[in-house]
């Protein structure tokens, strides 16, 4: 005999909850000079039920690099531990040319992975965005206002596996049913004669139940008169109650 071999299966599905927030920075040039480490930040947006900020230094975050660069990051702003995201960060082309400065983690997960946030106020971004020189006489720049674009793509897993229902299956009033049929006598179509009682009962529940009387009813031990049956060596009350009676209640 084979044997019976099992077989399940089950998929991980990993994909990206992404999302956008726009952060206009406006009257640039009052916040200059504000101090290295200072910051200005946007109000807080939520993603795959997580808080984020946008942070602009415009001074830069480092001290070493004496003010040369503005700095920009996008930070966890609730609680969270080892939230795994990738992000995207655009200092936007105000003129209409569309030559948008870009950072952007999407296209190097092969290389890295996804940047794991390990604690609220865990930042991603870069020390070194842009030199402050160039900003100032660029595009990006305009009516004394900066556009900035963070793109936040959180990483959700799910595991797949075989579906299972559990679906509740109400008591059978089978019995009791056909019981009530059999005590009213509607349908009878054969009587047990038991020492001067009568048992009305159905041919095709006794044929099914019993290979015995589905001999004697239809098959080669069928007598003439299959319309009643004599029981001789019982009493009635006896056939009440033995097992031989559940026959006749389909049960």
């Amino acid at each position: 005999m084979d044997a019976i071999k099992a077989s399940t299966e089950s998929t991980s599905h990993t994909e990206t909850l992404n999302g956008t927030h726009e952060f206009k920075i406006s009257g640039y040039s009052l916040i200059k000079g504000m101090g290295v480490g200072k910051y200005v930040a946007s109000e807080t947006f939520t993603l795959g039920g997580y808080s984020w900020a946008i942070y602009f230094y415009p001074d830069g975050k480092s001290p070493e690099d004496n003010s040369v660069y503005v700095s920009l990051f996008i930070a966890l702003a609730s609680e969270g531990a080892d939230v795994r995201a990738l992000f995207e960060l655009t200092l936007v082309d105000q003129s209409g040319n569309e030559r948008h400065k870009v950072h952007s983690h999407f296209g190097r997960t092969l290389e890295s992975g996804p940047y794991t946030l390990k604690y609220r106020g865990s930042m991603w971004g870069y020390k070194r965005f842009f030199k402050r020189s160039l900003l100032e006489s660029s595009d990006y720049l305009k009516d004394n206002c900066l556009l900035v674009r963070c793109c936040v793509g959180l990483v959700k897993s799910r595991t797949e596996g075989p579906r299972s229902y559990n679906i509740p299956v109400p008591v059978s009033e089978f019995g009791r049913q056909f019981g009530k049929v059999l005590e009213s006598g509607r349908g009878a179509d054969v009587t047990f004669h038991v020492y001067g009682e009568t048992f009305p009962a159905h041919k095709l529940v006794l044929a099914a139940r019993s290979p015995v009387f589905r001999a004697q009813i239809f098959g080669p031990l069928k007598n003439r008169d299959t319309e009643c049956i004599d029981i001789e060596d019982m009493e009635a009350p006896i056939f009440k109650v033995l097992p031989f009676n559940s026959l006749l209640v389909y049960v």
